[in-house]
Parts: structure tokens; sequence; C-alpha cells
């Protein structure tokens, strides 16, 4: 299949088109090995040494997601999979060599913020938060010939705070920093960074991408392929986090439902936001759909078809209320991630403990696939049973 000539959601949902060269199967083969025959003369066929290296299964699921993030590149971006989002997310920082200042967004995904706090400082690195909403402070924080990544999450978990892809990529470039973007939560569905100045794109693929609760994956995209992302592809070999090749399968597998899920999901996000907008059990409904968030404007320019199938709640009546209601609820699963087909709900603070930013009356959603009335039905009888009288 010629990519040019179709869109993304014909190219996920046919898996790139290939059918298999032997059978003819439209379903693409597992290969299992882990090492490949060398000829006499000592080289390898198609240059694959060994499966930490390469993987024709995890190559196809880097093609397809390549495909689907940099499809408007000259010449394509590349593509990597790690064995989890978290492998992926810390390959890029430990690309990084000692002393490197780094700016990361205030409000992101707690593994990553976890992780930076406990090891940034042992790998030499110069980590700075900072309100990355807020153009001014991310150019004040910039330290120039010191600054050497910038980290954007957008809507990040789980405020669901925007960033303004563009501009913060204009600045960032302007005094040479690169800018790496945790699309996770868009998905390239809703966002493709690289079309705003993004260099690298990183994904938790247990999430959306694979979108069936079954798989540890992550990715990591670039723009080019570069010295810093020929480390990147080194770490990922030499500490051995490549996924196995029946998760990159049951990878590619999931994306090819992707455009469907990501839409039916955001659609019953926004239809439980619009709802629960302005209910007297809660002090404020956090989703960029909704017109009175403070980044929707920006949101509603670098999101295409929707806004994504995350939200959450903050209950009125505080910290014991939320917990309250995460009690009663029946048809939402009381669990940890997001992106799959089930709806999930989850007191963050309990999960991410005393040191944690997010405030702990906040309920925190997975829209799954659904019936959206059913889910409002829910959560409508949860917050009238565990009202505080």
């Amino acid at each position: 299949m010629d990519q040019q000539d179709v869109s993304p959601e014909t190219l996920a949902a046919q898996g790139l088109g290939e059918a298999d060269p032997v059978s003819g199967g439209l379903a693409p083969v597992i290969n299992l090995s882990t090492n490949y025959e060398q000829h006499p003369d000592g080289s390898y066929r198609e240059g694959r040494v060994y499966t930490r290296a390469d993987n024709p299964t995890s190559e196809h699921a880097e093609q397809l997601l390549a495909a689907l993030e940099g499809g408007a590149l000259e010449g394509g971006c590349a593509c990597a999979l790690f064995g989890s989002g978290m492998a992926a997310a810390t390959a890029v920082f430990q690309a990084l060599l000692p002393g490197d200042h780094v700016l990361v967004s205030r409000v992101l995904y707690w593994g990553v913020r976890k992780w930076l706090a406990e090891f940034a400082l042992t790998w030499g690195l110069d980590v700075e938060f900072t309100d990355t909403c807020d153009l001014a402070a991310v150019a004040a924080a910039i330290r120039p010939g010191r600054t050497r990544l910038l980290w954007l999450e957008t809507p990040a978990n789980p405020m669901w705070e925007i960033t303004d892809l563009a501009a913060a990529c204009d600045l960032a470039h302007a005094a040479g920093v690169r800018v790496a973007v945790d699309n996770t939560v868009a998905t390239p569905v809703l966002t493709r960074p690289f079309e705003f100045g993004a260099d690298l794109v990183v994904h938790s693929a247990t999430k959306y991408l694979n979108g069936h609760g079954d798989v540890l994956a992550g990715a990591v995209l670039a723009a080019r392929r570069d010295p810093f992302w020929e480390r990147i592809r080194s770490w990922r070999r030499n500490a051995g986090a490549m996924p196995g090749p029946f998760e990159a399968w049951l990878l590619q597998r999931g994306m090819r439902t992707l455009f469907l899920r990501v839409q039916r999901a955001s659609d019953t996000a926004m239809a439980i936001a619009a709802h629960f907008a302005g209910h007297p059990a809660l002090s404020a409904v956090l989703y960029p759909g909704l017109p009175s968030h403070p980044g929707h404007a920006i949101a509603a320019r670098q999101m295409d078809g929707g806004f994504g199938g995350m939200l959450s709640i903050r209950l009125a009546g505080g910290a014991g209320h939320a917990l309250a209601v995460l009690g009663e609820v029946r048809v939402f699963k009381r669990a940890t991630s997001l992106g799959g087909v089930e709806s999930l709900i989850e007191h963050r603070r309990s999960g991410e403990g005393p040191s944690s930013p997010v405030p702990d009356d906040l309920l925190r959603i997975s829209a799954g696939i659904e019936s959206p009335a059913d889910l409002i039905a829910d959560l409508e009888a949860a917050l009238e049973k565990s009202q505080p009288r």
C-alpha cells in the first residue's frame, strides 16, 4: 500500500496493508526467534543479528506507528519500541549527558516525575519543573548553552492542562533546545506533535495504542535520525529494553482499531464532562473539551477530531467524598491505567503518595467504549449515595 495515497485511519485499520509474502495471510506472522543464521561469509540476512536489537515483528509495529505519527514528515520518522512506557521515557533522559539541564512539565505522568526525582540526580541531570502552559515561564527557565531538553505532556495527566506545542517548540528551538512530547493521551489520532515542531514523540503503548489492557510496551519516535536518536537506540539495545515479539504483535493488532476506540472514548468523555459540568457535588470538571477549560482554545487548535478520553472530577466534599464515590461505582472499574476499552476510575493521590501534587479531592476517569448513558448513570448514582449528609 502506498502510504501517501490513503489516510492514517486506513493505514491503521489495514496494518499497513501488507499481506504475508509466503502465505498471503492478512494477519502478520509472529517471528519468535532470538537469533539469526549467518551466511558462510559471516554476514547476516537483512542485517539482523540478535532480537535484542532487531525483530521483524517489532519492526512491523514500529513501521505502523511511524506511519501514523510521522506521515507528513519528509522521509517519514524513526520509531523504536520499548518494553514499557517508562523504559521509553527514561531512555530519552538517559541519552542526555551529565550536567545537562532539562525542563519538564510541572504536571505530568507520576511515573516519570517519580523516576526523575529518584534517579535523575544520580544520573547527573539538572531537572527543573516548570509551568509549560506559561510560555514566559518557559523562556525564563531556559539556560542558554545548558538546557538540552524540554519535556512536554499535553493534555497533562491528571489535571489535563494544555501546552501550546507550536509556540513551545518555536521558543525551545530558538535557544537550541530539543523538544520531546509525551503523546500517550492524545495519540496520533488527535495530535501529531511532529507537525507542531517536536523533535521526539514518546508513548506508553500500554495505553491507547494497544487499548485492551493486555500489553506492556512503549515507543520513542524521532523526526530525524541524528546522533541523539542513535544514542536512544543504543541504550535500548544495550540495556535490553525491547518488548517481546508477542507483545509487539498484540500492539500492532491493537492499533488496527485505534481510530475507532479513541474517537469513541473522546465522544464519551465529552458527554460525561458536559453532563457533570456545574454539578453541585463537584467543585470542578477538568476536561479540555469544555469551553470553560483554560486551555480549550489551544486544544481545539492542536487536537483534531476530539479532546481525548481522559477527564478528572474534583469533589466539593473533599478527599473523603472522593473515596466514598469511588466505593459506590458499579459500571466503572476501580483500576490504575488508562486508554483501554473499559472505563476506569481512580483516586490518584492514594496511588502517588503524600508528595504528589495532585489534589486529594480528585478522581481520574478514563472513558472506555461502553454506553455513555450507563457511565453517566453510574456516576450520578455514586455521587448521590456518597453525598455527605
